[in-house]
């Protein structure tokens, strides 16, 4: 096993990752669902309607409801968020950042934007 894999599986530990039939029921239940992929990946994947977009270069600055750079979203610690990047490796990562700033309830989608598609739930075109 690779460091890198040692470093995802760590992170998933312990963690309930939803796959995208309950992630789309707990955003309809007003959790968070965070799209973390480069801008170029979701114009050529696809969008989540309604999925809020942020690149994971700046996720923690935007979620971090101490920071003065929050998006209004992230109104405490207690907000559930759900983040996904392309198959699930990435957003396994970044959602281990987020549950060290105290984000206790932030998690990802397993298999990522690729489980959702395949699964036939709404998707559309990225601007």
């Amino acid at each position: 096993m690779s460091g890198v894999d040692r470093l995802v599986a760590l992170a998933r530990s312990g963690v309930h990752r939803p796959g995208p039939a309950e992630a789309r029921r707990a955003a309809e239940a007003g959790a968070l669902l965070v799209d973390i992929r480069p801008q170029e990946q979701r114009r050529r994947e696809g969008a989540i309607p309604g999925a809020l977009v942020i690149e994971r270069n700046v996720l923690e600055w935007r979620l971090d409801p101490e920071g003065s750079h929050h998006l209004p979203e992230a109104r405490d610690h207690d907000v559930e968020v759900i983040v996904f990047c392309s198959e699930g490796y990435a957003s396994s990562l970044a959602a281990a950042s987020l549950r060290e700033l105290g984000l206790h309830r932030a998690t990802d989608l397993d298999g990522g934007f690729a489980a959702w598609a395949a699964q036939g739930l709404p998707t559309a075109p990225a601007g």
